[in-house]
């Protein structure tokens, strides 16, 4: 028997919620830079349309589904497909992805939390080292974060989805926002901040080529949260009243917003440390960012509010990051929770035990996967060289699944669903939906060129990524 179904107590508290999930790391740091190392506002005008155009009936299918179903991912396939053998694929797809991708995530959030416990020692000038990431992530250390984190994690999840997750989202959400704005401020007021205002927002079109095309695609579709069954899954928390259209506008706006703003503190930021940087020689990598190079510039903030003020500045961003990674998963690891609720009957706090136990084995796999273990460390043969544990999961459910899950989201709604069940059900709760520009544009581009462009990119990774052949 299924668990009684749980609903957010207000629309505020599911957007709230959906734009926890889909805030990340990503959002604070990996977007900016890859904004001004693709053209600026170039960059921002391309990812923008991919959002509204591509990414937003995408996600208005996947809450459909899962408002439709009242069901996890893989009761959704199953239900609305009249019990299709072939539609479950999709659905265990759905599943596995989150329940591997909050793997790694809770290993980046495990070294961001020490970070910031660092910063809070007052040893800001400790990471600015060169050599004190790769001693930290190899420390034991990092296996007690990980428990704390955990703890922390499930103990939201275990009051429920309007307990536990709307209200976490309604504290934590509107606290990242005021906290980002005020270091925004802050850091426009450095020296040397408006060149990197200019670097980030002036247009540079000549940068913009079918790689940085292909990017911003992928960059808006993870950054999101689509193709990971989180917003079905919230989809079936929704209530039947709710406009799903206006939710997912929304959800989308908000996620835009946060990740345009956090380009207004991170390029500024930069500038103010090294007017004169090469933003070419920038690591794309979000931890390459905020372990490696951020610690440098925030110490470098010394200069001008001294040693403790520099301390602040760096313990609030890592604290930033640090919500933003904590919403993430907490999104994240609740699709796994409903799918053993919804399938197996289980209670929440049962289903959060074996969860938890699978999820933090992993987590040690990949923690170990730096050095700790050799056998991790050099785990597989991806395209010519051996890769980690670590990277290995991050590869294939982050990098590889999630533009193919989006593609079998829009295949089974047109095609299996079918368009007039789709449409009554986005017109469920938004009336003024029928008829309208979104309406028609929703259902010709799900139906037509969305599921084709998702298909490239999952051809173009896949070639990239495990064959080392580049379209570009």
């Amino acid at each position: 028997m299924s668990a009684v179904r749980e609903h957010f107590g207000s629309r505020l508290g599911f957007i709230l919620a959906a734009a926890g999930s889909a805030v990340g790391i990503g959002n604070l740091v990996a977007f900016p830079v890859a904004a001004t190392k693709s053209g600026g506002g170039a960059f921002l005008l391309v990812y923008a349309l991919f959002v509204f155009f591509i990414c937003l009936p995408v996600m208005m299918a996947e809450l459909a589904l899962g408002r439709r179903s009242d069901k996890d991912p893989v009761g959704a396939y199953r239900e609305v497909s009249g019990g299709s053998r072939f539609w479950r694929i999709p659905g265990w797809l759905a599943l596995i992805t989150p329940f591997m991708i909050a793997v790694f995530y809770l290993v980046v959030t495990v070294w961001v939390l020490g970070y910031l416990v660092e910063t809070l020692r007052g040893n800001l000038d400790l990471l600015a080292t060169e050599a004190h990431f790769g001693q930290f992530i190899n420390s034991p250390v990092v296996f007690f974060y990980l428990v704390i984190l955990m703890l922390a994690i499930n103990g939201i999840l275990a009051m429920g989805v309007k307990d536990g997750i709307e209200r976490a989202a309604k504290t934590l959400m509107p606290m990242l926002f005021v906290m980002l704005l005020g270091l925004v401020a802050f850091v426009l007021t450095r020296e040397n901040a408006m060149l990197g205002i200019k670097y980030y927002l002036v247009p540079d079109f000549s940068k913009l080529d079918a790689r940085v095309v292909n990017n911003a695609m992928a960059q808006a579709f993870f950054s999101l949260s689509l193709g990971m069954g989180i917003m079905i899954t919230y989809g079936s928390y929704m209530k039947k009243q709710d406009s799903i259209p206006g939710s997912a506008r929304a959800v989308a706006i908000t996620d835009t917003l946060v990740a345009f703003t956090a380009g207004l503190l991170i390029l500024p930021s930069i500038f103010h440390f090294n007017p004169q940087i090469d933003t070419a020689t920038l690591s794309d990598s979000s931890a390459g960012m905020i372990f490696l190079f951020l610690p440098k510039i925030f110490l470098a903030l010394q200069d001008g509010v001294g040693y403790f003020g520099a301390s602040v500045v760096a313990a609030i961003f890592f604290f930033l990051v640090l919500v933003a990674a904590i919403t993430s998963l907490v999104s994240i690891i609740e699709v796994p929770l409903a799918t053993l609720r919804d399938e197996r009957g289980m209670n929440r706090k049962k289903a959060i035990y074996t969860v938890a136990a699978i999820q933090v084995v992993l987590a040690i796999a990949c923690a170990m996967s730096f050095g700790m273990a050799d056998w991790l460390t050099s785990f597989a043969p991806i395209a010519g060289e051996n890769v980690s544990f670590f990277d290995l999961v991050e590869l294939i459910f982050y990098s590889t699944i999630l533009p193919l899950n989006g593609l079998l989201v829009c295949l089974f709604v047109i095609y299996k669903w079918k368009w007039a069940n789709f449409d009554r059900e986005l017109q469920q709760g938004d009336p003024t939906f029928a008829g309208s520009i979104s309406q028609k544009y929703v259902n010709f581009s799900l139906g037509t060129f969305i599921p084709l462009i998702l298909l490239v990119v999952f051809i173009i990774t896949v070639a990239d990524k495990y064959f080392g052949y580049s379209f570009f």
